[in-house]
This record gives structure tokens, sequence and C-alpha cells, in this order.
């Protein structure tokens, strides 16, 4: 009799287990969710299971034995894959994040399919993590910044914006260590590089009292920036987060309006400098994504874009070049602040020498102006320049980035001439009028579009090798390197289907990886660098905005099989990495590996956190939701099984 009722108990803990690896079994229904004491639960998990002692369960760790819940009728749950304990992992340390004693987890939380999970905690968790205001209530989250040495945490605001100074000032008087710094009216080069020394943060856009929310890309990247602030909005508006994709346009129109430009980032040491722009194609899509169109919003919204295009980069001598086509120039004095000490050093100690100095010696000379150095200067130009193009760094724009007339500058700007004309032909009449009184047709827009594109078409179209390339106008020649953003006119809609024709094949040969889109050839990474510095917008690495671009731009010109291969591969790198490694989603992969593992300049941010990630990487998360969104359904259940891109027919 013992010998029967001893089977009877084995027979119902295998059936547990099975129930857990996915076997049901109605006798258990009542087992679906489990109450744990959170830290002891928790202190045992990582006994077991985190036996490399890094705060996660990966798939380096090697646990000797399941982890075993234990269940009100005495049995027990043994969970013995590594995904499955990290998700509980991550189940528990959100519970001791919120102070919880105990917790109710079900098994389908514990054995979610990783697609569905990763996607969840992106539209539920990560974007509102990432979300930040600059007022009283959000003000402590953003405010801090490891660069302010001196202690006292800065805010800059625009002397245009009296209402802003006002509400700071206030806040002034209620926070110690906080300063309120209201800039002059004209911004120099001179005046930045005065308060290089006194770093903080610049102001955006105050409402009732209340600070319009924005989006920030995660990790030590805690301000707004430019172009990672629109993929982030692709994301929010799949998501159904309208409100907080209008918010951030909202952000860039005070930008425009008090501090002349879209920035780089909201904090000093970018006063002079911007990002690739996407302002037309934000407001065009939040607009469209609206369920009540709010036609003053788009007004003003369309004013600001159209009041950026002209000021920033069309100012001949500046961004726009002798030839009618655009480059990034950010202006500036010295070495950019935002680096860290010695990163130029190997490039520097070329000009020690020549003055007799050591680098030390010659950098503390430079940036006080006791040394005067032209090719210094440029050097810096260019690399400044680098930084404003949001490729930094890359060997494609190293030394000659303020000499390039580049492929995606120019397709970016024939997309807002293309948008422009869209929006006034369909919501102003054919008719539009600016707040300083100036006046544009569709078919104005249409024609500047059509100019941009014959002169793409002469300096950077390439016929005999049936691609575009970066266009040096120093040296009146292509540069011929092999990059992603040669492939950015089929999502601005610049190609024509010809010209697509003989792009997308040399897409697929020259930048497809195991994982996804190269950032550039390796050949091209070969031919130019000039020491081994493997730099993070380069072969091996692959990056969000590229991929989602060129997603788009493929099923725009009709190769939905393209685009479907290489949404599939980013998607599988993406949800194998968060399967193998507690969840992780970082700012970059290497393609090549398909891993999140860099070894690269300024390593991966995302990758270091404790036990949960709780925000990924703004326009990481972006990619895999917009990823998922344009995927055929059919291809979702193999990335939940992690089939291979060539098991799944790729």
């Amino acid at each position: 009799m013992k010998l029967f009722f001893l089977k009877i108990k084995i027979f119902k803990q295998f059936l547990l287990i099975l129930c857990f690896f996915g076997i049901s079994h109605q006798l258990f229904a009542q087992t679906e969710t489990f109450k744990l004491k959170v830290d002891s639960a928790f202190e045992r998990l990582i006994a077991v299971a985190d036996t490399d002692g890094d705060k996660k369960i990966t798939v380096e760790d090697d646990p000797k034995m399941p982890f075993l819940i234990p269940h009100s009728q005495g049995d027990s749950v043994a969970i013995r894959e590594i995904y499955y304990l990290s998700n509980l992992l991550q189940e528990l340390a959100v519970a001791r994040a919120q102070n919880k004693d105990s917790v109710e987890i079900s098994i389908d939380r514990i054995k979610e399919p990783p697609t569905q999970r990763i996607s969840r905690r992106i539209e539920t968790q990560f974007w509102d993590d990432l979300t930040r205001t600059i007022d009283r209530k959000g003000i402590q989250k953003i405010l801090r910044d490891t660069k302010a040495s001196d202690g006292v945490q800065r805010l800059y605001v625009p002397a245009t914006d009296t209402s802003g100074i006002r509400y700071y000032k206030d806040l002034q008087q209620e926070l110690s260590g906080f300063e309120v710094v209201v800039l002059p009216e004209k911004i120099t080069p001179q005046y930045v590089k005065s308060i290089n020394d006194k770093p903080g943060l610049l102001a955006l856009k105050i409402e009732n009292d209340r600070g319009v929310p924005f989006v920030v890309p995660g990790g030590r990247f805690n301000e707004m920036y430019g172009w990672d602030s629109y993929f982030e909005g692709v994301g929010l508006l799949i998501d159904g987060r309208i409100d907080l994709a209008k918010a951030m346009v909202d952000n860039f129109v005070y930008q425009i309006n008090h501090y002349g430009k879209i920035l780089n980032a909201n904090r000093s040491y970018y006063l002079t400098r911007t990002q690739p722009p996407f302002m037309s194609s934000f407001v065009r899509e939040v607009y469209e994504a609206m369920e009540v169109k709010d036609e003053a919003w788009l007004r003003e919204a369309l004013n600001a874009a159209i009041k950026e295009y002209e000021q920033v980069w069309m100012e001949e001598g500046e961004r726009l070049t002798g030839n009618g086509l655009n480059r990034y120039y950010a202006q500036g004095i010295g070495i950019p602040p935002e680096t860290e000490k010695g990163h130029f050093n190997e490039v520097l100690q070329e000009f020690a020498e020549k003055y007799g100095l050591k680098v030390s010696e010659f950098v503390e000379q430079y940036q006080s102006g006791t040394i005067d150095a032209p090719e210094v200067d440029e050097y810096f130009l260019h690399d400044r320049s680098l930084r404003e193009s949001g490729h930094d760094t890359s060997w494609r724009l190293e030394n000659r980035a303020a000499h390039l007339n580049t492929v995606d500058l120019n397709s970016l700007l024939y997309k807002y001439e293309k948008d422009f004309e869209f929006l006034i032909d369909e919501y102003f009449d054919e008719h539009f009028t600016t707040s300083a009184g100036k006046k544009y047709t569709d078919d104005y827009w249409e024609e500047k579009a059509e100019t941009r594109k014959a002169l793409v078409n002469e300096y950077l179209w390439n016929e005999q090798d049936g691609s575009f390339y970066d266009y040096n106008f120093k040296t009146g020649e292509q540069t011929k390197y092999i990059s992603a953003t040669n492939f950015y006119p089929l999502w601005s809609g610049l190609a024509s289907e010809a010209q697509a024709e003989r792009m997308v094949p040399q897409l697929m040969q020259d930048l497809k990886a195991q994982g996804g889109i190269l950032s550039s050839a390796k050949s091209s990474v070969e031919k130019t660098a000039t020491n081994d510095v493997q730099r993070q917008w380069d072969y091996p690495y692959g990056w969000a905005p590229h991929q989602m671009l060129l997603w788009q731009g493929l099923l725009d010109y009709g190769y939905e099989e393209e685009a479907y291969e290489l949404i599939y591969r980013w998607l599988w790198m993406i949800t194998k990495n968060a399967v193998d490694y507690n969840g992780t989603i970082p700012e970059k992969y290497n393609v090549v590996d398909a891993t999140h593992k860099v070894y690269a300049e300024y390593g991966n941010v995302g990758t270091e956190f404790d036990y949960i990630t709780t925000s990924g990487f703004g326009w990481m998360n972006a990619s895999y939701q917009l990823g998922l969104e344009l995927l055929p359904k059919q291809y979702r259940e193999r990335l939940n099984e992690l089939v291979t891109p060539k098991n799944a027919g790729f």
C-alpha cells in the first residue's frame, strides 16, 4: 500500500513537471499560479542558478539541480531551463523592487513565449522607465551628470523662454545643489567652450507648470537625443503611445524655436551640434496616427520643421555646400567635451611631437589656446561633424566628415521636401504661410525635391557600380565606402525603380550578416582603417536605425522577400540573446556573430544591470516592435522556437 501511494506521488510530481513544460493536465489546473515568499525564493534561486555570480541567470551558468517551486498540496514543480529560471528571477526582482513580502507568479508568465514577453515588456514597462520630464516631479531623475565635477547640478534655460526661466528660478529655491543659468540670446562656439567645465542640462518645454515628457535612449544616455527620438517615436506609435510621441515632437518644436536647431541632445556641450533630420517624418507619422486630427498642432509643427530646414540646413557655407547638396558641419572649439580623457591621445601624439611636447602638455596648451594648430582644428571639425551625423564613430567619416555630401543626409532632406509637399497639398489646400509670413506651395517643395534628386544622381550615384556613395566635394571624388547609409534612398523614395533593382542585390551581398544588416562592409573597413580600433558604426556591428529604415525601404519598393529575411535575422538575434542572457536588450549588436557581446569603443549600453533590465534600449525596443509589426505572423512561432535564419528558410 505504501508503495502504491509513493508511486501516485511520483506520478503527480511528474505531471507537474510536464505541466510546466507545456503539457497540461486537468488534475493540476489549480497549479497554474504559485505564491512565493519573495526574499527566500529569490535567495534560493540565486544560490541554485546564478553559478557565476553575475546577478543574472544566463546560458553561461551551470545549475547542478532544478529549482523547485513548492505547491500548496506538498508537491513541487521543477524548473530546469535557463530561460524559465531567468524569467522567474526577473519576476522576483520586480516584486523585490516593489517591497513585496510575497507574490503570485503564474506558470504562463514563467514560460511566456519570448517574442510575446519581450514585446509586452517593451510596451508596458520599458517606455515608462525611459520617460523623463524636466519639472518638479522628474528633475532629479534626469539632472545628474557625471561630468559635473564641481558637484553642482545645472539647468541652462534659453533667454527667450521667459515662462521657463520663471518656473525654474522658483524651483531653484526649493532644491539644494541646483543652479539655473540663463543662456545668452546668441549662442557662439566661444560661449559653449567657456561653459565646458560647467556642464548642465538644457531645458525643454514646460506646459501648465509640468514638463512635456520625452523618452531617453537608456543607460548613460539620460537625455533627449535627436535622431534616437524619431525611432523611439516609431515604437511608441506602434504601442499606441500617441500622446508621448506627440510630446516629443512638441519638445523638438521647442528646441527649434529656442535653441535654433534640434539638438544632438539637451546637454550644454551639444549647443552647437544637431543630428540627422527626421522632424518631417516624425510630424507626419504622429499626425496620421491621431484619431482626432489637431490641425493647429500640425500647423505649428510644420512651421517649426520648415524653419529648421531653412535655418539649420540651407545656410550656404555651413551645412549647405557650393554644389547645392548638404553636409554635416558642427561648429565648436577644441576637443569635444563629452569624450573621455585620453580618447584622442593616439591622434594627438603626432601633433604633440611636432611641438616637442608630451600629449598631456599639448592637450593643455591646445585647449587653452596657447597653441594655434589649424590642422588640429580641422581634425576636430571633422570629428564633431562625424558626431553630428549620429555615426560616432566610423572609418567612413574619419577626418573627412565635414567635406562629405553624404548619401544619408541628402536622402533625409529629400524626404523633408517630399513631406512638406505632401502635407501642404493634403492638409493646407496647396498653400502654407509660416509664422514669419513666408508663403510656400506644394509645387515649390516638389521642385526642391526634384532639384535635389538630380544633384544626388549627378554627384552621389555611381552608374558603373549601381550604388550611391558619399561625395567628397574637396577632392571631387566619391568615397566608394560601402555602408548601410548608401541605401537610405530606398527609405526616402529618392531611388528610381531601376536604381533599386541594382542596389538591392548589393545590399544582400555586401551587408547581410547572420543577425541582420551590417553598418558597413568588411572590405571598406580594411581599405580605410589606419589602425586596429573597431569603430562601433562599422563592420561587424549592426544598429537599429539602419535596420528600420532599410526594411521599410525594401517593402516600399516591393522587395518583400529580402525585407522579411532581414527582419527575421534581426529579431532572431535579439530574441536569442534575450532568452540566453536574462532579457538583455542592448544598444547594438555584433551582427556577424549575432551577439550583444561587443568589443568596440564605448562598450555596449544596456548590458549592465542586476537581475532584470527595466528599460532595454530606446531604438532597439522600437526596432523589435516594428519588426514584429512588419513580419508575417507565420514567422513568429519560428522566432519563439529560436529557429535559425537558415533553418527558417533564409
